[in-house]
Parts: C-alpha cells; sequence; structure tokens
C-alpha cells in the first residue's frame, strides 16, 4: 500500500509523510508488549509506513533487536534512521555521551548486527561537548563513503552546531522536539534548516503524550519524574490547554492526536512527524491525520494552545 511520501532535506530520499518512532516499544513511556508492538511496526509497513526511526540506546540495544525481528524478509521496504552517542549503566541510568570517531565506528558496527543489516539509512549523532562536531561528522562520512551509512542525521543541535556539521559533510537532516507546546525551533533553527536544504524529522508531536490526555502515572512510566510539564502546577496548567486543544479538534472533526500531528506536518512539506504508536489501534489513529490543515483550523489550534503558553521546561529535569 502506497502512502503520502515527503523529500527528507532537499537532495534527499523520498520517505513517508509520518515515520514511526518506536523508543516507546522498549522503555520510557511505560509497560510494553512484544506482540504488540510487533504487529504495529507490521501494521505500519502494510500501511506503507517507510521511516522506522530508533537508537542503539534505547533499551540497550532491544529496540534494534524488536525492529529487525518485524522487518525480518522486508529490510529494502524500509528506512532505518538510528541514534547513537548516549552512554548507560547496566542499571539503565544515562551516563555521558561519546560520539568520538573510533567510538561512532564501533557504535554502527554494534547497530548493524542487531539490526541484521549491511548498512543504516540515515545515522544521528547528537553534539559530544568533549569532541569537535567535525571529528565526529568526518567518522561519519567515512561510513557514507564506505556503505555502510547512506545519509547524516543530527538531532537536538544548535543552529551553529548545524552549520558546522553541515560544512563538513552534508547533513541530510535534523531530528528536533517539535510540536504546539514545543516551538522553540522556529526562532533560528528551522530558518537555518531550510537554508541549507536539511530536513527535520519532528519527534513530540504530542508533547510526550501531554496533549492527549496522558498524566505518566503508569508503571515504568519515567516522564512524571523528569519532566517538568508532568509536575505538579505545571500539569494542571498544561492539562486545561490540552482540553483545549481537544475541543478544538472535536469541532474540526478529528482527534486531539490528528490535531497535533496534523499542525506539526502542516507547518512544511520538510517536517515529517514521528509517531510514538505502541499500538494498531494508535497507528491507524495517527495514519488517518490530516497532513495538510487550512490555515482556519491551524488559526484555532493556535489560540487554544498559544506560543510559548505551556508550563515547564520540555527537557529533562536534572537527576
Amino acid at each position: 500500500m502506497a502512502f503520502t511520501t515527503r523529500s527528507l532535506g532537499q537532495n534527499g530520499p523520498m520517505v513517508s509523510a509520518i515515520g514511526l518512532g518506536c523508543m516507546g516499544m522498549s522503555e520510557f513511556y511505560g509497560e510494553h508488549d512484544r506482540k504488540s508492538s510487533l504487529a504495529t511496526i507490521a501494521a505500519a509497513l502494510e500501511a506503507g509506513i517507510t521511516l522506522f526511526d530508533t537508537g542503539d540506546f534505547y533499551g540497550m540495544g532491544h529496540n534494534e533487536m524488536l525492529l529487525a525481528e518485524a522487518l525480518k524478509g522486508r529490510r529494502e521496504r524500509a528506512f532505518l534512521q538510528v541514534k547513537f552517542g548516549p552512554q548507560r549503566h547496566p542499571n539503565g541510568a544515562f551516563i555521558g555521551y561519546d560520539a568520538r570517531p573510533a567510538a561512532v565506528k564501533t557504535a554502527l558496527a554494534y547497530s548493524l548486527t542487531r539490526l541484521n543489516t549491511d548498512y543504516v539509512d540515515l545515522y544521528q549523532t547528537g553534539v559530544d561537548p568533549n569532541v569537535p562536531i567535525e571529528e565526529t561528522i568526518g567518522a561519519i562520512g567515512e561510513l557514507v563513503q564506505t556503505g555502510y551509512v547512506r545519509h547524516i542525521g543530527i538531532m537536538n543541535a544548535t543552529a551553529e552546531m548545524i552549520r558546522r556539521a553541515h560544512a563538513t559533510y552534508p547533513i541530510t537532516a535534523l531530528q528536533f522536539e517539535y510540536s504546539l507546546m514545543s516551538r522553540d525551533i522556529e526562532n533560528d533553527i528551522l530558518p537555518l534548516c531550510r537554508e541549507l536544504g536539511i530536513g527535520i524529522t519532528a519527534y513530540g508531536v504530542l508533547s510526550r503524550g501531554l496533549l492527549t490526555g496522558s498524566r505518566a502515572d503508569g508503571k515504568k512510566d519515567v516522564r512524571k519524574a523528569l519532566l517538568p510539564r508532568f509536575q505538579g502546577e505545571n500539569l494542571a496548567r498544561n492539562e486545561r490547554l490540552a482540553q483545549a486543544l481537544a475541543e478544538v479538534a472535536r469541532d474540526e472533526g478529528m482527534t486531539a492526536a490528528q490535531a497535533a500531528m496534523g499542525w506539526v506536518a502542516s507547518q512544511g512539506a520538510d517536517i515529517i512527524p514521528l509517531v510514538g504508536a505502541r499500538t494498531v489501534q494508535r497507528l491507524q489513529e495517527a495514519i488517518a491525520a490530516p497532513l495538510d490543515l487550512p490555515e482556519s483550523t491551524l488559526a484555532k489550534l493556535e489560540a487554544a494552545i498559544p506560543k510559548d503558553a505551556v508550563e515547564g521546561s520540555r527537557l529533562m529535569a536534572a537527576t
């Protein structure tokens, strides 16, 4: 089945206009179910979704192995974008970042094995404060030249870092949080990416569940403990914003999730929202979202959640 496609960056490949973010199938957002996860990935493929987002640190390799199982015999139908760099302790704690050239190549070697593939479509780095971005991007560029990586991505970087990275080796895509509740990308990063022809894969389009009424109370759900927006008075204020969105969405014939995702997708054809669906039902809801909302609807959604109205940082609190 075909699904609407978009170009990932000015000179990048054509991929599905929404992607499936697979992180929640391994950890962070509460309990996860292997059978349901595999069914969701299979349903995504059947619906024509081609872009799948993972990271080697999601479940310490669990997420990559899950994708490998789901894509067995169907690897050519998937565009795999893989993040690396964050370091984990055996107890799950995050203990630093490593994007040295040797670490880049080692991380990819393990990812290729776990994913049961000969190449990664898009390999994404963050910014290691101890390593010049030019060294990291240069190492990934070598992997492009040898065929182990097809395209280079960068995540959660400043405009300065994006420009420096792109000057070292062409960057195909930036991954950054973008939603009605998280719009700081619009200040200088999005204009720069458009200047350089870099595409955007947007995560957190539902503001990690805030926009659909999640209270993050489930077992093994880290959001309330680590994300200020899910805490105390911040949560109460943000829930009122989410309710306002839900009312507008209903009047416009959509669910809150569809409205939130449709708003992000409507910000430009160079933006590909990532949906973190963990069930077939949630996936079906997502793929039914309109990807080009009329200006009148966009205005109503933005009136429901004015820019900068959300309380609390989108970033994890220090632990």
